[in-house]
């Protein structure tokens, strides 16, 4: 295997935690009801569709027509967004920071909406350290689709054999295998650095 030469960084639930549960347990209390609610009208399915591209107008707009009583509810994932985004994992950003200190090549590959990633920059700032990033929802394309880690690998130049990817969510992690990629399931920064370590990677 070729000496690791670029790091790609997911960065939701890896770099910065993301929980829609955390503005909804005040707007919605009732357990059972905000379960069923996230379950069920502001899913996870729907959400993603604003990562590859759909925008809030039209994804408001396709919910209230099935559910036009529960309005406030459905415009309330937008507005609260930030509170979905509390803070950052320091230890991970350490991680990256130290990699980027040390020279290392570090870009990221991320499923975001366009416009909340604009703010994500803005609330979290090392999310601009970074040679680039790939955002789904700019590109309409979305992780694990295969299309997505070559158009990465195209726009920055990188060699698929010399790329170590890092995401939280397994399939995502088998989607860069599957096009040419190094990758490891992040589940800690610990587990993380042991995880560079093994690849010759030092930060």
């Amino acid at each position: 295997m070729p000496a690791i030469r670029h790091i790609v960084f997911d960065i939701g639930k890896v770099l910065i935690h993301y929980d829609p549960n955390l503005p909804y347990s005040k707007i919605i209390p009732d357990e059972a009801e905000r379960r069923w609610f996230l379950a069920n009208v502001c899913t996870s399915a729907w959400n993603l569709e604003q990562d590859r591209g759909r925008s809030w107008i039209d994804a408001e707009a396709e919910l209230l027509a099935r559910f036009p009583d529960r309005e406030a509810h459905i415009r309330a994932f937008r507005q609260n967004w930030r509170a979905m985004v509390p803070y950052a994992y320091q230890d991970s950003v350490e991680v990256l920071n130290g990699l980027i200190d040390a020279g290392h090549d570090v870009t990221m590959l991320t499923n975001f909406a366009a416009d909340t990633f604009r703010e994500a920059r803005e609330i979290y700032p090392f999310l601009n350290r970074p040679r680039g990033v790939t955002v789904s929802g700019e590109i309409g394309l979305i992780k694990p689709d295969i299309e997505i880690y070559q158009r990465h690998t195209e726009d920055f130049g990188l060699e698929p054999s010399a790329t170590l990817f890092i995401d939280d969510v397994l399939e995502n992690v088998e989607g860069a295998k599957a096009a040419g990629w190094n990758a490891v399931q992040f589940v800690g920064a610990e587990q993380l650095k042991c995880d560079l370590a093994s690849l010759g990677v030092t930060h």
